[in-house]
């Protein structure tokens, strides 16, 4: 269902118009097409008589009086409707969570994870133990499992995903580490990874 306009034409007089004369000095016609006051004020209108406005659109400018780089940057804005981006699979870096500074006061996820632990065999060997808690996984472990936790990792913890900061940096070094240490465990003994 299509929703008519209450104009019959496009040129039409504005059926809100609020009966006065044209805001030009001097012009009896009356105001009966708006257009807006300036850039920061859309919403806000000047009421012209035909003429008028037909002149004031012919030299309306929305960019007069910007810099290129004001002109670039407001034409990126309209692109997302005046709306914050951030690149995809992100909240933006100020809604970013850091997993180790999330507190367990009360140990409730600790104890979640010794049960799931628990559940999934046996304790890890002693030189895994840190390349496993730095990646957050538990033993024993598939090679596909390992795959998908270093991924997710590396997307956030990568340099370019957090502007170039050093700690991010440091960190995604340490995750490549235990990585690299995991999967030279998993490739030696693919057993362990076919058994799981």
């Amino acid at each position: 269902m299509t929703r008519r306009s209450p104009r019959s034409r496009a040129y039409a007089p504005d059926p809100d118009a609020p009966g006065r004369p044209c805001d030009v000095p001097g012009c009896g016609a009356p105001g009966e097409y708006r257009a807006p006051r300036s850039r920061q004020a859309l919403n806000e209108y000047w009421w012209f008589c035909l003429e008028h406005v037909r002149a004031y659109n012919a030299s309306w400018d929305f960019y007069k009086g910007m810099s290129p780089a004001q002109i670039e940057a407001q034409l990126r804005a309209d692109t997302s409707w005046q709306r914050p981006t951030w690149p995809l699979g992100r909240l933006g870096a100020a809604q970013h969570i850091d997993e180790d500074a999330l507190r367990d006061p009360l140990r409730i996820l600790a104890a979640a994870r010794m049960g799931e632990k628990r559940r999934r065999g046996s304790d890890a060997p002693a030189e895994l133990r840190e390349p496993l808690a730095t990646l957050g996984l538990h033993w024993p472990l598939s090679m596909e499992e390992l795959r998908a936790r270093y991924k997710e990792l590396a997307k956030r913890h990568h340099p370019d995903a957090n502007n170039g900061d050093r700690s991010a940096e440091e960190r995604l070094k340490t995750i490549n580490l235990a990585y690299a240490a995991l999967r030279a465990r998993l490739a030696a003994e693919p057993k362990l990874a076919a058994a799981v």
